[in-house]
């Protein structure tokens, strides 16, 4: 498996990747990142806050951009460098995320190439968003 790289990537470059919020995703992300915070995981506490019930980590959603980074565009053999992150809303257990990051700066003498990145529900609302600059493979 190889990425694309910086000769084979073009400005305007998208791809995308969509995943449905599980119990068991939150489930696992808390226990692998140790995020337990009760927002995510306490009914009773949750209902008490801005979000009238649990919500999804903003990591967890952040994540499926690194997907589409490693896996589709640049691919495997990319080097994640760095990430801005804006979180605008929040994500509730059965919500389908599409995380897509678009190519808008490419640096050929450095390996490096920027991208938009976003995160958006089934309902069009973005509830990540960001910049991405990673390192193709050779």
């Amino acid at each position: 498996m190889r990425g694309r790289t910086i000769k084979e990537i073009n400005l305007g470059d998208k791809s995308s990747y969509s995943r449905t919020v599980s119990e068991a995703d939150v489930v696992l992300f808390g226990g692998v990142s140790g995020d337990l915070n009760p927002a995510h995981f306490n009914e009773e506490y949750s209902k008490e806050t801005m979000f009238k019930g649990r919500i999804a980590h903003g990591m967890l959603s952040a994540s499926y951009i690194s997907t589409v980074l490693g896996m589709q565009l640049p691919g495997p053999g990319t080097i994640y460098l760095s990430q801005e992150l804006k979180f605008t809303a929040p994500v509730k257990f059965g919500d389908t995320i599409t995380a897509t990051a678009e190519v808008i700066e490419r640096i050929e003498e450095k390996n490096r190439i920027t991208l938009e990145t976003i995160c958006i529900n089934q309902r069009g609302e973005v509830v990540v968003k960001g910049k991405a600059v990673v390192m193709p493979p050779r």
